[in-house]
């Protein structure tokens, strides 16, 4: 009789892991609390699915990870980006990488990707049980049992990958693992602010955004949302400032560089255009790398006349522009909120893994992954 894996959790890593494995030596099941399975995988990337990064040299790859990155060097060591490039390409799966280095399925659905883990579980005649939330689980000498909404199952080997809800986090503490405090770790900012108001969808190619409660700075895209501020530059600082962030109850005070130039520089580019363009419409000005829509908002909320012309802008006027532009102190209240977090920090001490196979240093044949 072969031994018998059980996997919990029906996402990405518990399905790779499924793929994997050999089906000629392993009885293998996976267990979902949910009726669909990898529902994550499903919405990532916007739907297109972000498969991973292009960025082939392992010690680099650790310099984009928050935590961890000591123990993932011998993770991707073994296996990286060019690998999992690879491993779907292989299965019929064509990817492409983005300008930003973003990797995704050529055909922008992230359907592909799922079709492909599903196929190559169903070729490894792997059972998978849905709406099959697991209860608890018990250490009994040899095997394990799990006890699930569903009925009770029995393991040789367990391989834990439900993610991060409490609920998982307090399965795994009850067999002898240290637990973390998971907190959000990849969310956007809300703000109410007069400067964001009516204008969601405006973009910004380069932006900067400094906390400097902490210290902290971030370049990149940025985007005004419904409820405040989101993209990269906004998720960058959310990963990397995780825990203090939680800390502080995500009350806090950012500025914003929309154009990410010097305030002086703005300055000297908005006295040049007052010499060359005096004739003009402050509202026709067309000075910085933003929309038209921003540049109006910016002068509503430097209470200045757009209809005035160029030649009569005063210094105090000027000033409040470019205060607007390069230098915005904007109040955060709060995080974007979902009914589970799409990343956190926090879960297994990491001191527990062997990160060379994945195991748990705690219990005898458990793997930890996701």
């Amino acid at each position: 009789m072969k031994p018998k894996i059980i996997i919990v959790g029906g996402g990405a890593a518990g399905f790779f892991c499924a793929a994997n494995l050999n089906t000629s030596k392993y009885d293998v099941t996976i267990l979902e609390q949910n009726a669909d399975v990898l529902q994550k995988v499903k919405i990532s990337g916007g739907g297109r699915c972000n498969v991973t990064h292009a960025c082939f040299h392992p010690r680099e790859l650790t310099g984009f990870y928050p935590r961890g990155n000591k123990e993932l060097l011998s993770v991707f060591t073994k296996f990286q980006p060019g690998d999992t490039m690879a491993w779907f390409e292989e299965r019929g799966t064509a990817l492409k990488i983005e300008a930003d280095n973003r990797v995704f399925p050529e055909s922008n659905s992230s359907q592909s990707i799922i079709k492909v883990l599903q196929d190559e579980i169903a070729k490894n005649g792997v059972e998978v049980k849905t709406q099959c939330a697991v209860i608890e689980i018990q250490h009994l000498d040899n095997h394990y049992l799990i006890k699930t909404k569903a009925g009770n199952y029995t393991a040789d080997v367990l391989v834990y990958t439900p993610g991060s809800s409490p609920k998982s986090m307090k399965i795994i503490g009850e067999l002898g693992h240290k637990i973390i405090k998971p907190v959000p770790s990849l969310f956007t900012f809300n703000i109410k602010d007069d400067l964001l108001e009516g204008i969601p969808g405006t973009a910004f190619e380069n932006a900067e955004v400094s906390i400097p409660m902490l210290r902290t700075s971030e370049f990149g895209p940025l985007l005004i949302t419904h409820w405040g501020l989101s993209g990269p530059a906004i998720l960058k600082l959310s990963a990397w400032k995780a825990r203090e962030l939680a800390e502080i109850n995500y009350n806090f005070e950012i500025n914003v560089n929309f154009i990410s130039e010097h305030p002086h520089d703005a300055v000297d580019l908005l006295y040049v255009a007052k010499q060359k363009e005096s004739r003009k419409s402050v509202g026709q000005l067309r000075v910085f790398p933003i929309t038209n829509r921003f540049w109006n908002k910016v002068l509503e909320t430097a209470h200045v006349d757009a209809q005035k012309q160029v030649s009569q802008l005063t210094k105090k006027e000027v000033q409040a522009i470019v205060t607007n532009l390069c230098s915005k102190k904007m109040r955060v209240s709060g995080k974007s909120t979902f009914k589970d977090e799409f990343v956190t920090a926090g879960g297994v001490d990491l001191k527990e893994i062997d990160f060379k196979t994945m195991a748990s240093r705690v219990l005898p044949n458990c793997y930890i992954a996701g």
